[in-house]
Parts: C-alpha cells; structure tokens; sequence
C-alpha cells in the first residue's frame, strides 16, 4: 500500500469505488488529505469485527487516493441502500446485534468503521482555531462517506453501520444529514456496566484511553465532576464513562424520538427473538417469522461475537458478571457512590440516575 500513483491500478480502484462495495475506504488521513482504499468483499464484511487496522495484513491490496478524487467519486455512488445506525455506550452487545442482523438476511453490517472515529473528532474540533477541517469541508467528507457507506450487494436490503461507543457523539450530525436512516441505541444500567467493564482485561487502558474526551464531554453537558480526572479509581472511571456515554444516549433519544429505538442489552437478552423483532422493525426490515422462531438455538448466541472463534453464552456472560462482582465489588461500589455524589449536583445526572434504576 503505497502513496497515490496514477497506474492502472489506483485508477481501477477508484473508478469502481461508487459503483462496488468490494472496495472500501478503510482509513482517512486529514494531515495527509487521503484516504485509504482496500479491495474488500461480502464475506470479507460478514468475517471483520471490526473495519479498523485489524482487517490489514500483508497481502491487503489498496492505495492511497487523494481525499478530494474520493469524495469527488463518491458523487457518483451507485447500488445505494437505506442506511441505519447502531449506538451504543460500550460493551452492551452492539456486535451480537450486528451479527444477528446479518443472520437475518439481506443486511450489509459494517461494524466500527474506522473513518468514523476521525470524523468525530473532526467534528469535536470544528469551528475551534486548530481545526484541520471547516464546517464545509467537513460536511462535503461525512456525505461523501455515508454515501460510500450506503452502498450494498444484489441481495443487501439495508447497510447497518454500527458506531464505536465514543462515535456516539456524532449521532446527531449523522442522523440530520441522512434523513431517512433509523437507529438503535443500546445500554445497560449503570452497576452491570460497571461489573461487564471491570471484568474485562484491557479495561484500565481503555477507560483511561477514552478518560480525556469523556470528561470533556461529561463538562460540556454541564455536570460538574469530582476529583480530576487523573484522581478517578477504576471504579469511577466506569462510571464516569456510563454517566457520559448514557447523556449522550438520552440527547439523542431526544432530539429524534422515534427515529433511535432505546435498547436495554439485559432485556434484550431476556428475551431474544421479541429483542430482535422490536429492530427489525426499527429498521424497516421486513418480520421473518422463521428466523424470529430460530433465533434461541441460534449459533450466533453461543459464539463471542467479537471473536467467533470462542465460546459465549447469555449463561457465560453471567458467569463473568457474577466473578466480577465478586472480585471487583469495591470498584463497583466506589463507582456507584461516585454517580450518587455527582447526581446531588447535577440535575442531568439525576434525572439519568432515576431513569435508568441505578
């Protein structure tokens, strides 16, 4: 994968991109002003957890295009389909989701675009004195990549791109600029989140990782957190990032009504094929009753969806929460006192707190 050459190849490429989804624009540079272009395909979509840096190996065929030749193509964008989005707050079963969907028939799922972060901390920035994008430039790129997002196979019905948690900050510029999409947005209550996020391995890289941009929007809703950030346990840190994450799944859920469908992970585990009939009609997918019927002995169920290759059941999960209570008990109690303390002078945070039962 080299920089932009006019040859054969790169001119092929880019000639194909607003005619197939086989190729894909995996990776956005606005420094450089490129964009990355990958031959990709059905099974490849249907195989990749995630469309980041994972889905590159050494016999990845693509080439740097010049991002003003990308979006000028993308304005040719042909075999469109109706786009719809999944949100979530982090580890609550968004990529079960996903698959599930797949399994369903005729639903192109592309699971955390990584031009989708870039975009949402492109947006973060705009109109601020650094910014590497102006507002116009910006919207000509996001239309450019929904477009590009949108297109789909003889047989996809609909494209589902489902966001990274942090992306979902940029719900509502991407649901303003495609009108006709739908959207689900799932959760979990605030101490099994705790008790899912502290169970996993890398979670204190991860919650220190996405700390800073977190806490500045926690501020921006205007809730006064305490102590700084650096002085956050483990604990807090989790809950912090529920308190956030759960704002800015309320803003949304606000703002457009019943174009964004709220989704509880725990319920929808309760009761899978009625979990699965509520989207599939969020996304104006035709019921299939045979698929509603099967999904309980679906294998998708039994897999991790992240990581098909290993065993994961709704019994599993429960397994793990319940080890994580145990061994992270006093985290997820510091974190819970700390979203009680913060609620008594924060009336979003109150109001969050009280919606969602703790």
């Amino acid at each position: 994968m080299t920089a932009e050459r006019r040859n054969p190849i790169t001119e092929e490429m880019l000639a194909r991109l607003p005619m197939s989804a086989d190729i894909y624009p995996q990776k956005l540079d606005f420094v450089r002003e490129t964009a990355l272009l990958i031959r990709f395909g059905e099974e490849a979509y249907r195989s990749a957890s995630f469309l980041d840096d994972r889905v590159l190996g050494p016999k990845t065929n693509g080439a740097l295009v010049s991002l003003e030749r990308v979006v000028a193509a993308s304005r040719a964008a042909a075999n469109l389909r109706p786009a719809h989005f999944i949100f979530h707050t982090g580890h609550v079963g968004s990529t079960l989701v996903s698959r599930l969907l797949e399994d369903s028939g005729g639903v192109l799922s592309l699971r955390e675009p990584l031009p989708l972060r870039l975009l949402a901390s492109a947006h973060d920035d705009l109109g601020k004195p650094y910014a590497l994008l102006g507002n116009e430039q910006f919207e000509q790129v996001l239309d450019a990549f929904l477009r590009l997002w949108s297109r789909g196979y003889d047989r996809t019905r609909c494209v589902v791109v489902k966001a990274t948690s942090s992306s979902g900050r940029l719900a509502a510029p991407l649901l303003t600029r495609c009108g006709g999409a739908r959207a689900i947005y799932l959760n979990l209550r605030a101490e099994p989140y705790l008790a899912t996020l502290l169970a996993g391995q890398n979670s204190r890289d991860d919650l220190r990782g996405h700390g800073p941009e977190r806490m500045r929007r926690l501020l921006a809703f205007g809730v006064e957190a305490a102590p700084s950030l650096h002085q956050l346990s483990l604990g807090q840190l989790a809950a912090m990032s529920w308190l956030t994450e759960t704002l800015t799944q309320r803003e949304t859920l606000k703002k457009f009504g019943e174009r964004v469908l709220d989704v509880d992970f725990d319920r929808f585990l309760a009761n899978v094929p009625d979990g699965m009939s509520q989207i599939m009609k969020q996304f104006e997918l035709a019921e299939d009753a045979k698929f509603l019927s099967s999904i309980a002995a679906s294998p998708t169920l039994t897999r991790y969806a992240k990581a098909p290759e290993h065993a994961y059941t709704p019994e599993f999960r429960s397994q793990i929460l319940a080890d994580s209570r145990q061994r992270h008990g006093h985290e997820i109690r510091e974190g819970l006192r700390w979203l009680e303390n913060t609620a008594r002078s924060s009336a979003a945070a109150t109001e969050i707190l009280n919606g969602a039962g703790g």
